[in-house]
């Protein structure tokens, strides 16, 4: 297998990982259970008395996305689901895409909007 065949994957599985995880962060929801998961670990049963209005099966379709999209992991112990933040993609995204673009000046512009706006 020749190198430029193997960037060419690697580029392509990379540009497909990051498509899922915009497609994760692109709803509410999936964001509040990230939010959720970023001090500790939640069992399902607990992520789902937080969103208290979603039933579990909603829930399970959220955890299903969020994990196809390496946002988080769970681990079985027992009769409980535990659910894992994993912020290596959304870092990976901010490396790529955000990083490069935040110069000095773009982040003094948006301490003055967000000083403005208070």
């Amino acid at each position: 297998m020749s190198a430029e065949y193997m960037l060419y994957f690697y580029n392509m599985s990379r540009e497909k990982n990051d498509d899922l995880v915009y497609k994760a962060l692109a709803d509410s929801r999936r964001r509040e259970i990230l939010d959720l998961l970023k001090d500790d670990p939640l069992t399902t049963g607990d992520i789902c008395k937080q969103l208290e209005p979603l039933d579990r099966c909603t829930v399970m379709q959220h955890l299903g996305v969020l994990e196809k999209a390496g946002l988080i992991f769970a681990q079985k112990k027992g009769r409980f689901r535990w659910n894992y933040l994993n912020a290596v993609p959304i870092r990976e995204i901010y490396d790529r895409w955000i990083n490069k673009y935040a110069s000095p000046n773009v982040e003094m512009l948006t301490r003055l909007k967000n000083d403005l706006e208070k």
